[in-house]
């Protein structure tokens, strides 16, 4: 049950994206900007946690999880370091999943052809 929970929340997320870029005048990279920024007030708000429970991978893969995740860094942080932990918390948070994005993106450059668009 948790693979279907994960596939059908995940798939509801994207969904709700999808109709949002083709039914504003938004640009992509705004719309990332606010799944991100919503992911982190669900999580101040302390709605997001107990989604992520329910749904898994399906919550916490897309941007809003990335929000939350970073949200959760600088709380942390901030609970151990103070003010400082503002700027840390994030970055600790999630490094390693942009690490892994930046790895698994050039290893995909190197088995692929890549262009630029024209």
């Amino acid at each position: 049950m948790d693979y279907i929970n994960a596939f059908w929340v995940g798939g509801v997320i994207c969904a709700l994206v999808q109709i949002l870029m083709e039914k504003t005048k938004m640009l992509p990279g705004r719309i990332m900007v606010l799944l991100v920024c919503t992911g982190a007030l669900l999580g101040a708000v302390a709605i997001y946690p107990p989604f992520v429970e329910f749904a898994g991978a399906g919550a916490s893969v897309p941007l809003l999880g990335f929000g939350n995740t970073l949200f959760k860094g600088v709380k942390e942080a901030v609970d151990e370091f103070g003010f400082i932990g503002i700027f840390m918390g994030g970055f600790k948070a999630s490094a390693v999943g942009i690490s892994a994005a930046l790895v698994f993106g050039y290893l995909a450059s190197l088995l692929f052809d890549p262009k630029m668009k024209k």
